[in-house]
């Protein structure tokens, strides 16, 4: 057997930075393993900053008889509700009913279940709405007389990935971007792994490269343990079709559904799609099928069209699935699989295949669990159900207050950019608000209300490297922000 390396080998090394691998390198080294992640993009580039921005059961998985798996994410949406107050919170989602598709009786056994299977929750029950006299009817088409209103959640996902990176690197974590592997084999008892310039050693990976983990798994010297179907969801961002906080959910005549969520005060956010993928993952992008396709999703429902001239952004991520033969990509389970190679041929490697963003920290917890009797280093119990994300310290009923207490303590900030940074930091906004008694005292203004200090703590403290990673992961306010000021930052980032 091979000498033990000269340094400290890493105990765990995490192949990607999505939700996934974040997760797992938080919930690693929180139960005391060194651990080293590397991502070759930023943060959440991929698929993990290019979901549907919810955190939820999935009510349309009960249609594919997914009972177990809705039952684990309606657990697991309230536990990340309680832990990520701050980026997670409530939604009111309204789902009009139409003789056309699926009848009122179903959606109404559905939604009953849909309350009920993931036991006593928190959020406010299903009920039955009049459109016509609902404020959420305002906006649709005449014909929608009926309907339905639920609870689900909404989270902003890029920043889930990096408040789990930023709380692994405080408890010992190193945290890699830009920093692709190239190669990696056992000697042994132990990995190594080529990255760049730089060699690592460890006693175990994790590759949680998403939709390239069966590209992964070969170049590691392993068999992909489940077929990954890539599945291609993209997204509209249109000017806002409503003017309150409900969002809506629209069944298709293909029996697919379609959100239309409020999104950053101004706009609806339309999603999503769901087709197979065969390009490549370095260039994902919404086709102009599947524009016109979410334009005439909203158009069967709301009085305001909109057509692909109308778009102001769109976005797509590929999906990881598990390849279980399904014949239409909506009907393939949102669930995981773990694969753990044999340990008698020495050092191990997990694989992550599948899952959803709802249930990453189950994943995560999952896996470091399987890896524990392999390392002696992860000691530890379970915890990250019961510790807060950072900014995340507060009651989860209690956003309103935080809110009120930034308004208070910075009372130059207007209440729309106290909502917006309130969200995004949590407790943790005066990491860089610090002592300011206006906007002078945060340096140079970029625009939206992006001052140098945030964007100063996002370069030194959330591995924020370029203006994208700001304007589009770190913030949205790539969105509000014109070229000239675009371009402003990204001369700021590249100095």
């Amino acid at each position: 057997m091979p000498a033990a390396p000269a340094t400290e080998p890493y105990d765990l090394i995490v192949i990607g930075g999505g939700v996934n691998g974040a997760g797992v390198a938080r919930d690693a080294a929180g139960r005391g393993a060194k651990v080293l992640l590397l991502e070759k993009g930023d943060l959440a580039s991929g698929t993990s900053s290019k979901s549907t921005k919810l955190v939820h059961g999935g009510l349309r998985y009960l249609e594919y008889y997914e009972f177990a798996l809705v039952r684990e994410a309606l657990g697991e949406r309230e536990t990340l509700w309680s832990i990520a107050p701050h980026i997670i919170y409530p939604m009111r989602f309204v789902l009009p009913v139409t003789s056309r598709m699926r009848p009122r009786w179903m959606l109404r056994a559905g939604l009953f279940l849909y309350d009920h299977i993931g036991g006593k929750g928190s959020l406010r029950k299903t009920r039955s709405i009049n459109l016509r006299k609902h404020r959420a009817g305002d906006a649709l088409e005449r014909q929608y007389r009926h309907g339905f209103e639920y609870s689900d959640g909404w989270v902003d996902d890029a920043r889930l990935v990096v408040l789990n990176a930023l709380d692994a690197a405080e408890r010992g974590a190193e945290i890699r971007i830009r920093t692709p592997v190239t190669a990696a084999r056992r000697e042994g008892e132990f990995w190594q792994v080529q990255a760049g310039e730089e060699s690592f050693t460890a006693r175990a990976l994790v590759n949680a490269a998403g939709p390239g983990a069966d590209d992964v798994a070969r170049m590691v010297g392993e068999s992909p343990a489940y077929g990954i179907r890539r599945v291609r969801g993209s997204h509209i961002v249109v000017p806002r079709l409503f003017d309150h906080d409900l969002a809506y959910i629209l069944q298709q005549p293909d029996t697919r559904i379609c959100f239309a969520i409020p999104w950053e005060e101004d706009y609806t956010l339309v999603g999503t799609t769901d087709a197979d993928h065969a390009g490549s993952l370095d260039d994902v992008e919404a086709s102009e099928e599947e524009i016109r396709y979410l334009c005439d999703a909203v158009n069967r429902y709301f009085q305001r069209d909109v057509t692909p001239a109308d778009v102001v952004h769109t976005y797509a991520g590929v999906r990881a699935l598990v390849d279980d033969g399904s014949g239409r990509p909506e009907a393939a389970s949102r669930g995981y699989e773990l694969s753990l190679s044999d340990a008698g041929r020495g050092a191990p490697v997990l694989g992550i295949y599948g899952g959803k963003i709802t249930s990453y920290r189950h994943v995560a917890q999952d896996a470091v669990d399987r890896l524990s009797p392999h390392i002696p280093a992860l000691r530890g119990k379970p915890w990250t159900a019961r510790v807060p994300l950072p900014g995340g310290d507060f009651d989860k009923q209690a956003q309103p207050f935080l809110f009120e207490v930034l308004h208070q303590d910075y009372a130059f900030l207007s209440w729309a950019d106290v909502v917006r940074i309130g969200r995004a930091y949590g407790t943790r906004a005066v990491d860089w608000l610090g002592d300011a008694k206006g906007w002078d005292d945060l340096g140079r203004s970029f625009g939206s209300g992006l001052t140098e200090a945030e964007v100063v703590y996002l370069r030194d403290r959330e591995w924020a490297q370029t203006a994208e990673d700001i304007l589009w992961r770190r913030t949205k306010l790539g969105l509000h922000m014109s070229e000239a000021e675009q371009a402003g930052l990204k001369e700021f980032m590249g100095k």
